[in-house]
Formats: C-alpha cells, structure tokens, sequence
C-alpha cells in the first residue's frame, strides 16, 4: 500500500475506534448493524483496509455520526499543474517566472494531485 493509503486508513482507524467506543458497541454489533462482518470493521480499525464509500456512510449511520466524523482529519490540497511546450508536469509548488521568462513557459494552474493526505 503507498504511504499515503497507510496515513489516511490510520486516521480513518482512529475515528472509526473513537466513534465505536463512544456508541458503546462491540465490532461484532458494529459489524452487524452495518451489515458487514466482524473481521471486516477489524481490518478498518487495525488500518489495514480503507473503506469504500458506502462502508463509510452504513457506518456512520449506525453509528448516528456524521460522515465528517469518521473523515476527520484526512485531507486533500491539490498540486499544480506547469503547461509546457507539448504537455504539462505535475508540481507540488508553482515554478517562480525567471528573468529569462519569454512568456513562453505557460501557465501554472490549480489541479488535482492524486495522494490524500491525513493530518
């Protein structure tokens, strides 16, 4: 799993324990009222599995949380994208205009990067 899976289902793991443990409900009653199974509310909150997005709402419903509950602390920033002459590149930070700047660079615009974070 890349580093950025392992973060985001780490902090799911965290919110789904704290939400479980607050509900007062064991994983196997969790797992019942959510119509999965207990080894699967085990895999989430041991951070070995990230749950897809209807898991997320049953369990949040079952819970009587909201989603932002159990999201809580995972977020996305976009990068940037640099268009050059033939495509574009992918970048954390715009690239600074040079003196040698013919306007022939292009443009940098706000996009979509690929990795959620959790913070």
């Amino acid at each position: 799993m890349k580093r950025f899976s392992l973060e985001v289902a780490a902090r799911f793991s965290e919110n789904l324990i704290r939400c479980r443990k607050r509900a007062g409900l064991s994983q196997e009653e969790l797992g019942y009222r959510a119509s999965l199974h207990r080894t699967e509310v085990s895999l989430l909150e041991r951070g070995v599995r990230t749950p897809r997005i209807d898991t997320v709402l049953r369990l949040a419903g079952c819970l009587s949380v909201p989603v932002g509950d159990l999201v809580a602390g995972i977020e996305w920033t976009p990068g940037y994208t640099q268009i050059v002459e033939g495509g574009f590149k992918v970048a954390e930070q715009p690239e600074p205009a040079t003196d040698q700047d013919d306007g022939q660079r292009g443009t940098t615009e706000k996009i979509a990067r690929h990795e959620p974070t959790a913070r």
